[in-house]
């Protein structure tokens, strides 16, 4: 999979842009401000139709203006044109001229993969944001996935809901309370077999490629959840146990809405043993290790983004990380600065040097 040209108007500070794409490096280079990231950050819009910068997409409009385009046109075995129109009434996505109405049919028919600074909250924020990146990763590998997680949030609101009803009146039967948990359990075992899957599949790879930047070994995702060994039986068990608590409290204390994933090496935290550049090459490894992954699972090459590296890690580590692809990935860099490239990084690649009034093409051979 190859993004072969990408058009931009009246996106965050580009009023209209042109770039087409090498399908092997690309390096995009210009001062800070003057909208790198814009452009990767709208790649990834196009993807997951939404940023990973903010949740307003009004902000990704143009001061004053009414609207802003998104357009690439995506190569996977056949090209297809990709475009989504945002303005104050919300968002219109079409492939090839044709109207998309669900997002979860669209989610997962272009697969990129980045890696920006924002990713360190993997490691070192907490469980919600873990769930809510991780969710983000594995819904553009599995639309299925998706679907199932919208409906498991709104049977949980429903559930909890009825929690609040009961505490206010003890009175209500508990009838409709065993139906909910009962579509609670199902829906959640489905969704926790595809996390476990996920997880399994990223663990494949994870130790072997960090080992080859760091020389460090046994670096490991563990997933957490209350659902773990257990089949529907248990949890019902598990459930009517906490369903007390649940009905005092207003909530549902169980369920994969409270998982969680740990990076750890030798089985301890990774946050607590490894350094800061050695966290970055974590999370660099689990990218490069998803990769792999929807290899495997979509038998297809995502394309690959590195917002910033340069200024994250050294030279000889970028060259090793790159040395991993072969011609068939399409990489896109972003850095502030030519100077900081190394030669041996030029070879085959594209170099995108945007300015305030242009952008300048450059391949080197």
């Amino acid at each position: 999979m190859k993004i072969t040209n990408l058009k931009l108007k009246n996106f965050r500070n580009h009023t209209n842009l042109d770039i087409t794409f090498s399908d092997y490096k690309n390096i995009i280079i210009g001062n800070n401000g003057i909208g790198k990231t814009n452009i990767v950050e709208a790649i990834y819009y196009l993807a997951l139709t939404k940023s990973f910068r903010t949740s307003n997409d009004q902000i990704l409009i143009k001061d004053e203006e009414d609207f802003a385009v998104i357009e690439a046109n995506i190569v996977d075995k056949i090209s297809n044109n990709f475009k989504i129109v945002l303005s104050k009434d919300g968002k219109n996505i079409k492939i090839d001229n044709n109207s998309i109405k669900s997002i979860s049919d669209y989610i997962s028919k272009l697969n990129v993969i980045l890696f920006t600074t924002e990713d360190m909250k993997l490691i070192k924020d907490n469980p919600s944001i873990h769930r809510k990146l991780i969710n983000m990763e594995l819904s553009q590998f599995n639309n299925e996935y998706l679907k199932l997680l919208s409906i498991y949030n709104k049977v949980l609101k429903q559930r909890n809901t009825y929690l609040k009803s009961m505490y206010l009146n003890g009175n209500i039967p508990t009838d409709y309370l065993d139906v909910l948990t009962d579509k609670l359990i199902d829906l959640g075992l489905k969704i926790y077999n595809i996390r476990k899957d996920y997880v399994n599949q990223i663990n494949l790879y994870i130790s072997s490629i960090f080992k080859k930047v760091v020389k460090k070994d046994n670096l490991q995702i563990k997933y957490i959840s209350n659902y773990e060994n257990k089949n529907k039986e248990d949890l019902i068990k598990s459930y009517r146990k906490m369903q007390q608590k649940d009905i005092n409290y207003g909530k549902t204390h169980l369920g994969i809405h409270v998982d969680d994933y740990l990076f750890e090496i030798h089985g301890k935290l990774a946050k607590d043993f490894l350094s800061e550049g050695e966290l970055k090459n974590a999370i660099i490894s689990f990218k490069l290790s998803e990769i792999k992954y929807c290899i495997n699972t979509k038998k297809r090459t995502p394309i690959l983004i590195l917002d910033d590296l340069f200024s994250e890690l050294d030279d000889k580590k970028i060259n090793t990380l790159i040395g991993n692809f072969k011609k068939s990935f399409q990489i896109i860099i972003t850095t502030t600065d030519i100077d900081k490239v190394n030669k041996k990084l030029l070879n085959n690649c594209r170099v995108i040097k945007i300015t305030n009034r242009k952008v300048e093409v450059k391949d080197y051979e």
